[in-house]
């Protein structure tokens, strides 16, 4: 018995369909979700670009395939007269020829452009405009400056706090290098509107230390990019990130010079000069910090006190220590606006210090960890 239909397939909808398909392809790039960022970097507009020639070529394949299977569908569906079976092929060797050459084609064309872009991002300058070795180390990024040597650190910028653990300020329109060091475990070095990721490796030798350029479009002169670890390195991961100031030269050599004054002003971080007190102690010939001592301790990415009291109006000293290897912790106390009162020298895995915190006045004042924001607390001054 031949088998009706209701309803008749009409080929103005499935034109539409092909309308609307291409009108999708077309609008991929304005949905965040479907497409890549707009590139930054000069080694960001190549990879955006072999972005663009695969999605095309995707999108190319997908329309000559589904086109083909509906035109298939509606050139040679059972009509209601039909009553035997068409005239069957079992094989055409000039279609058989055709669908062989051309994957072939495709594949030796996206070899050789994605070989080109390769080369491209991997390139290398022999006088860059600023050398960095970035280090990561769970849950931190710092960015130390290198000299014309490309060995010796003229300063180094850490975590400052606000949900950044990290900052590198750069030129814009200059190959800037970057040599990438693990202190503990892997991680990687990703900025999305950088098109762009680097795993960070612990490695003992630094010939073997992932190292790239990049440069900054000058047109992004005074935006700021943010980062981010792209490798799970433990239970910190989601917050250990870092942001990439692009400035003009002339900006770039003020902030530069200022930083080295900093740099020469001040011991090298983590290397206090022989006789000088611990961290946290007060200067030389300055009278002895009144008031209790505290105890508070960091483990797990947690302190294990929630609340703290204090006299009001007198100094106090804060007992700290660290009890999580490898990864870094200190106490930054913040007044009721907002603004810092204290910032306690960041503690690198098993470790402790006294922190001479000056007197604060009556009321609630929020302390935290200024690498996990999520550690908080807070300090009662009576």
């Amino acid at each position: 018995m031949p088998i009706k239909r209701n309803r008749r397939t009409r080929p103005a909808a499935l034109v539409t369909s092909l309308l609307l398909a291409l009108v999708a392809a077309g609008c991929a790039s304005q949905v965040p979700q479907l497409y890549p960022p707009h590139a930054s970097t000069s080694q960001g507009a190549e990879v955006s670009s072999l972005y663009d020639i695969v999605f095309v070529l995707a999108v190319l394949i997908f329309l000559a395939v589904e086109g083909a299977i509906i035109y298939a569908v509606v050139r040679y569906r059972r009509k209601p007269d039909d009553a035997d079976l068409p005239p069957q092929t079992h094989g055409n060797n000039l279609v058989e020829i055709i669908w062989t050459i051309i994957p072939t084609v495709i594949v030796l064309y996206l070899f050789v452009v994605s070989w080109q872009t390769l080369n491209t991002v991997e390139a290398k300058s022999d006088h860059p405009g600023v050398r960095v070795r970035a280090v990561a180390e769970r849950f931190a990024w710092s960015f130390a400056y290198l000299g014309d040597d490309a060995t010796t650190p003229l300063f180094t910028t850490d975590a400052q706090g606000h949900g950044v653990f990290g900052t590198m300020v750069v030129p814009v329109g200059e190959p800037i290098h970057v040599t990438l060091h693990s202190v503990d475990v892997i991680h990687a070095f990703y900025v999305p509107k950088f098109l762009f990721k680097r795993d960070v490796n612990p490695v003992t030798d630094p010939k073997k230390e992932n190292n790239f350029d990049f440069t900054v479009d000058a047109g992004d002169a005074g935006q700021t990019f943010r980062g981010q670890c792209a490798e799970l390195c433990g239970a910190g991961h989601g917050g250990m990130t870092f942001e990439v100031k692009a400035v003009t030269r002339p900006e770039f050599d003020t902030w530069l010079k200022q930083q080295i004054d900093a740099a020469k002003a001040s011991p090298p971080h983590g290397s206090p000069p022989a006789g000088s007190p611990p961290a946290g102690s007060p200067p030389a010939g300055s009278p002895p910090s009144a008031g209790a001592v505290v105890q508070l301790a960091a483990q797990n990415i947690a302190f294990d006190k929630s609340s703290l009291e204090v006299a009001a109006d007198k100094p106090f000293q804060i007992a700290f220590t660290n009890n999580d290897n490898a990864t870094q912790h200190n106490v930054e106390i913040k007044n009721p606006d907002g603004s810092v009162a204290f910032k306690g020298e960041l503690i690198t895995g098993v470790g402790s210090s006294t922190y001479n915190v000056p007197a604060l006045k009556g009321g609630s004042y929020p302390f935290q960890c200024t690498v996990h924001p999520s550690m908080t607390g807070t300090i009662t001054a009576k």
